[in-house]
């Protein structure tokens, strides 16, 4: 008898689950023993470099799938180590935009093409044809779980 679908469901939600967090932690070592630094920096940083320019507070911790608070919290250490800079938006000064400074420019970039070489090795497993699949997938559950409202396209 074959399993039921909601049962094959689950076990491949935990499939993805302990994927998605066996890389995450690599990453996470990865980070810490190799650059000092840690996964959210780094996602800050990487978020304020593809911005090229600056981003509200909001919009990042949107990026980031995270609360403002944590936003807020890594980008207050951020900005200690000169990394980020702030400034209020100068059409609302109750909204605050966030960019990388000189410093935190050069400090990404020397992380990013490392971060992508291990990023590559944890992936290393599936060839091109694969990744396309995954992909697909990956973008055919995303519209399920966030379909678009009628009469946008």
């Amino acid at each position: 008898m074959t399993e039921p679908l909601a049962r094959h469901r689950l076990k491949t939600w935990i499939r993805l689950l302990r994927a998605t967090r066996t890389i995450e932690a690599e990453l996470r070592e990865f980070l810490r023993v190799e650059h000092d630094s840690t996964l959210p920096r780094f996602d800050v940083l990487a978020a304020l470099h593809r911005a090229d320019g600056e981003l509200t507070m909001g919009e990042l911790s949107q990026q980031l799938l995270v609360s403002n608070g944590n936003a807020t919290a890594v980008v207050d250490r951020l900005e200690r180590d000169g990394l980020v800079r702030r400034a209020p938006s100068p059409a609302d000064r109750r909204v605050v935009r966030v960019g990388l400074t000189a410093a935190g420019a050069a400090h990404f970039e020397a992380q990013a093409a490392p971060h992508a070489a291990r990023v590559d090795a944890l992936f290393s497993g599936l060839g091109g044809h694969d990744l396309d699949l995954l992909d697909d997938l990956l973008h055919r559950l995303e519209a399920h779980l966030h379909p678009e409202p009628k009469g946008t396209r």
